[in-house]
Parts: C-alpha cells; structure tokens; sequence
C-alpha cells in the first residue's frame, strides 16, 4: 500500500524540512519512501511544495503523483494546484493561523493552528512541525519518536540551535488530533 502526501506553503515556512523528516522517519521505521521537493527562486515568500511516498512494499508511484492520499497545506497562495491532485475521501491539514481559503467537501480536513502553537511554544518557525506532528498522530504513518530521531538527524550542523524547539513543536502536534483517526495503513482509507 502506497500514501502519498502532498504539502505545500510558502517558502520560509518548512516546507522541506517538514517532507524531509517525514521521510527520514518512515525509511527508520523500516518503510520504502520517495520524496522530491520543488520550490521557486526566491529563499522567503515563494511556492515550495513537496511529495512524500510512504510504502510498505517497492513504490510503484511515479516522482511525481497525478493523485494523492493526502496534504498539508501551510499557506493557501499555491493550494489550488495540490487540491486538484487529492482523491475523494482524502485527507488534508490546513495551518489555521495562515490559510483561509475553503477546501472541497469530499475530503476530510482538519484546520491546525500551526503557527499559533509554535509561537506559543516560543518558535513560529516551528509551524511545519507541529502540522507534522499532528498528521503524523491522526494517521499512524510514522512513530512520534521516529520523528524526533528523524528530525534530529535532518537538522544540519549550523542550525542545531532549533533542534529542542522543533521536538516541542513535534510533540505538541501529535496533541492537536485524534490519534489514528484516519489510519495509513488500514485498507477502509482512500
């Protein structure tokens, strides 16, 4: 079985980050993962988006999907481009704090308050690891600890100053939903 996740944002708001450390984790946990980031030439402000594959067996899914299990979307700016991709029944995260667009009725959405949780928690960079906190708790993809250990181990050496904040922000996602409300791996799912 194959789960795709689409996420996207504005640049700036870890993006990457958020699809690296998904992927990190599932490969530690043992699952086939494919994972290719896309993003525009500005560093601040531009579309980034991202795709992850988690599989348990070899993906047949080509780099990149036509049709998703799910997303995260940071912002609403580029969100109409990943919405056409998700499948009926799907699932989506949206960060409350900075995406007001509405969403299609055919897929389960839960609106986050990413950022106001990672502010409150002293880092409003830290948005993108709340959302995956929390997605990563409603669907059973991957562990909490698998997480952090992924996280660890993707923040580069210049940037270890954020490790802690971004496994508080972790954490506090994996609070925000229903633990296993929308499963991965069980068949019933999109």
């Amino acid at each position: 079985m194959e789960r795709e996740l689409l996420i996207t944002g504005i640049g700036g708001q870890g993006v990457q980050l958020c699809a690296q450390v998904l992927a990190r984790a599932a490969t530690i946990e043992g699952r086939e993962v494919m994972y290719l980031g896309l993003y525009g030439g500005m560093m601040r402000g531009g579309n980034t988006d991202s795709t992850v594959v988690v599989a348990d067996a070899p993906i047949l899914a080509p780099p990149v999907v036509s049709r998703a299990w799910s997303a995260i979307a940071m912002h609403d700016d580029y969100w109409p481009a990943v919405e056409s991709k998700l499948r009926p029944g799907g699932l989506v995260l949206v960060n409350d704090t900075t995406f007001t667009s509405d969403v299609r009725d055919d897929v389960t959405v839960h609106r986050v308050p990413a950022t106001t949780v990672a502010t409150d928690l002293g880092s409003a960079l830290s948005g993108s690891m709340v959302m995956l906190g929390a997605f990563c708790a409603t669907t059973g993809i991957v562990s909490e600890e698998g997480l952090i250990a992924a996280m660890r181990a993707s923040i580069p050496p210049y940037r270890t100053q954020h490790i802690e904040a971004n496994e508080r922000a972790l954490r506090a996602g994996t609070r925000l939903l229903p633990a296993n409300e929308f499963p991965a791996w069980e068949t019933a799912n999109v």
